[in-house]
């Protein structure tokens, strides 16, 4: 799949993945296309887009406060989708939308597929869908070379991960913390030793997130996996029109880098 081959053509290069998270719709859903453009002229392997949604289960703060800006604007699946046709008249990296069962139940689960893949939707984040159910949402419907990333806890047992893995595609999202999203100041002493185990297990590249919120976080967490998500921190300087911080929290994707 494109969004996997882009992850290892970064790791090919002696590089570690990066995958921003913004907001559809914070700032308004025109702002969209301008801000993917820019994170990826700033070096993002792929993008992940949230959708906004009144009842955000694994979202922290930041991004429930981002969430709920967007919402004011009636910002809905629709307009992000559209948003991301537009995009796409400049920007070629993977585009990863992170959305609910209830947007895409409202949508239609056919029609919101046939839209994904006509406006260059490279993958798919569901955190409400568990990992049983998503063979019967999917069941006969043309996902084609859309991914569906999993996600892996802190406390899933051995056999969970590998189960996990093994039906991961595009990555395995490997959450580092215990709870929603939002910047840490320090991670558990076993968490560099927990992912190593996760990459060792998994078929797919093991990308690290939530809670990554400086430069040191961004090399710390990825010396043992193919690179890191950061979604509060990036949504919060996109929110403060700080993107000299950005481009330096980006930066330390890359190998000898001190910023």
């Amino acid at each position: 799949m494109r969004l996997e081959q882009a992850i290892r053509t970064v790791n090919q290069r002696g590089e570690k993945a990066f995958i921003p998270y913004v907001m559809g719709g914070d700032g308004g859903i025109e702002r969209l296309p301008a801000i993917l453009a820019f994170l990826e002229k700033s070096g993002a392997t792929a993008i992940e887009v949230g959708v906004p949604f009144s009842d955000p289960v694994a979202d922290g703060p930041v991004i429930q406060e981002a969430g709920l800006r967007a919402l004011a604007k009636q910002v809905s699946l629709k307009d992000v989708l559209e948003a991301i046709r537009v995009a796409r008249q400049s920007t070629t990296v993977p585009i990863v939308v992170m959305t609910y069962l209830n947007p895409i139940f409202r949508y239609g689960i056919d029609s919101f597929l046939a839209t994904c893949r006509e406006v260059g939707v490279d993958g798919l984040i569901i955190p409400d869908l568990p990992l049983e159910q998503s063979d019967q949402f999917f069941a006969g419907r043309n996902k084609q070379e859309i991914a569906l990333v999993q996600l892996v806890s802190l406390t899933s047992p051995i056999e969970r991960i590998e189960k996990l893995a093994t039906h991961s595609e595009g990555f395995l999202y490997a959450v580092t913390v215990n709870g929603t999203t939002g910047g840490q100041t320090h991670f558990g002493d076993a968490l560099e030793e927990h992912l190593a185990k996760v990459a060792q297990l998994s078929p797919v590249p093991v990308l690290a997130g939530f809670g990554i919120s400086t430069p040191e976080h961004v090399r710390q967490l990825s010396t043992s996996v193919a690179g890191v998500i950061v979604g509060s921190k990036i949504v919060e300087l996109l929110h403060q029109g700080d993107e000299v911080a950005i481009e330096q929290l980006m930066a330390a994707r890359l190998p000898d880098v001190t910023v």
